[in-house]
This record gives C-alpha cells, structure tokens and sequence, in this order.
C-alpha cells in the first residue's frame, strides 16, 4: 500500500490570518510532503507495507516511527481547521469539556500554557481515554497519544515551522490565534 498525501478541504490561503497562505505551502505542501515520501521509502518491501498508519505508529519505532507518525500528525493537525470554524462544541462533548476543565476557556487557556511550556519541538494534544475521560498532553518530536491507548482529539503543532513565518518567536500568539479556525465540529466526530 502507498501512502497518498490528502488534498485540503480548503485553499492555502483561507486560514489567514491565524495561519498565512505561505505557511501551509511550506508546512503542509513541502513538509508532510516529504514525511509521506520518506514513509512510502521505508515501508517498500517489510512487512509494514501493507499497515494502516495507526498500526504503524503503534508498533515501529526509530526513523519509520518519525515518519509515520509526523505524517499521520500532520494530517490530523491540518484536517482540524476551517475557515468557517464551527466555534464551540456541543451536546455530551461540550458537555465533559465543561466537567474536566470547568469551561471551554479554560481548556484552551491549558493547551496553549501547555504549548508554550513545551521545551522544543512537539505537539499539544486533547485526548479521550478508553473510559471516556479527556486529558492534555504533550509530545515531543513526533510523538503521538496512540503510542498511549489514548484517542487523539485535537493537536496543536508546536513545531517552529508550524508558526515562525507568521509569529516568529511569539509561540503564545500562534498558540492563542489558532482557535479562530479550530473546527469544533470536526473535534466532536473524532469524540
């Protein structure tokens, strides 16, 4: 099986401002590009060829778990976004975020205190546990919950290249602007 680079369900540019034209032409045209590439290369011929991408980050470890894994990040990542966001949960998932974290405001206020705190490169997740409960956590490099038993809800890429063209430095603004075009809607089906 061949790992195939999905097209997005949006132009380049409709993120901006919270995510510019140029970023997605680097970050999803250049860069997950070139992790699905390096992918296809190093599963031709094993018996990982013909897995899901889950069960490969599940069981690979070293370069084919980079690969796979920031892939699969990627994806998730930029197949969250709108630029008609849906801008709150509803139902059961707005409720157990008010439960967990007291307020949607408070669970954003914790993601991006979490990503700025992230030392590095990495990734911040909201995730579901097999009984139902939500947690945050951070990886680093390409880490991901699935490594965990946990299922990911929401990612924030706290790469530099997810944000540098557009914040430089200034990773709380990037982590603050990114829920202008979190589509809570796409979050509630992954619930």
């Amino acid at each position: 099986m061949k790992f195939v680079q999905p097209r997005l369900p949006y132009s380049p540019d409709a993120l901006a401002p919270a995510i510019s034209q140029q970023t997605v032409e680097y970050h999803y045209g250049k860069h997950e590009k070139a992790y699905i590439a390096k992918l296809n290369e190093l599963v031709e011929g094993t018996a990982f060829a013909d897995m899901a991408l889950e069960e490969i980050i599940r069981t690979a470890d070293g370069p084919l778990f980079n690969q796979a894994s920031q892939a699969w990040n990627h994806i998730f990542y930029f197949f969250q976004f709108s630029p008609n966001p849906v801008k709150e949960p509803s139902g059961k998932f707005a409720e157990k975020i008010k439960e967990t974290f007291g307020s949607l405001d408070n669970l954003k206020a914790e993601m991006e205190k979490a990503g700025a705190q992230l030392f590095g490169s990495g990734w911040v997740w909201l995730s579901e546990d097999e009984g139902g409960n939500l947690f945050i956590t951070q990886t680093s490099n390409a880490g991901n919950p699935l490594t965990d038993g946990l299922t990911p809800l929401l990612v924030i890429d706290v790469w530099e290249h997810a944000y540098y063209l557009d914040y430089q430095n200034r990773r709380p603004d990037y982590l603050h602007s990114i829920w202008d075009i979190v589509d809570w809607s796409v979050i509630e089906t992954r619930y």
